[in-house]
């Protein structure tokens, strides 16, 4: 089972953990980098958890206290929400945790009134790219290099929201 909630300002260490866990485990897959994030101190985090849209995910037979997964949400632009950050641990994958953490942001992205959710993925995070279109997600047909490292590249994805 997974239990996925939005973050409250008590959960910024938690938040921090996580995201400094995913920046170590997969540093090619974010746009920020693990020296950029670790600088960050309390406010910062608490700040990010104050815009709303940033989920952990629970899965209480891994480790009940500890987040298992992380995805956040961003509103882009009046009609668009930003999927950013997911991520979820080694220990944890095959369990449903992204899909619910998914499931979270557009449930929040609908909340805002979107009518999209868009995201980033790097070209060659294969099974990040099998999760977004099993959810309904679809390539754009933009390209950037990754912010954190352009040599490697990412293609745009996105869902319309009925």
């Amino acid at each position: 089972m997974v239990l996925v909630r939005e973050t409250v300002p008590g959960d910024w260490q938690a938040l921090r953990d996580i995201r400094l866990d995913a920046l170590r485990d997969a540093p090619a897959a974010f746009g920020s980098t693990y020296e950029q994030e670790a600088r960050r101190g309390e406010a910062g985090w608490r700040d990010r958890i104050a815009r709303g849209g940033t989920f952990l995910a629970y899965v209480p037979e891994v480790a009940a206290s500890e987040p298992a997964g992380l995805a956040g949400g961003y509103t882009a632009d009046p009609v668009t929400v930003e999927l950013v950050s997911m991520y979820v641990r080694p220990r944890a994958r095959g369990r449903g945790v992204g899909e619910a953490l998914v499931a979270s942001v557009i449930g929040w992205a609908r909340d805002q009134n979107a009518a999209q959710v868009h995201l980033w993925v790097t070209e060659a995070n294969a099974h990040a790219r099998a999760l977004y279109e099993r959810l309904g997600f679809t390539p754009t047909g933009e390209r950037q290099p990754l912010p954190s490292d352009p040599s490697i590249g990412e293609i745009a994805m996105a869902r319309t929201l009925p």
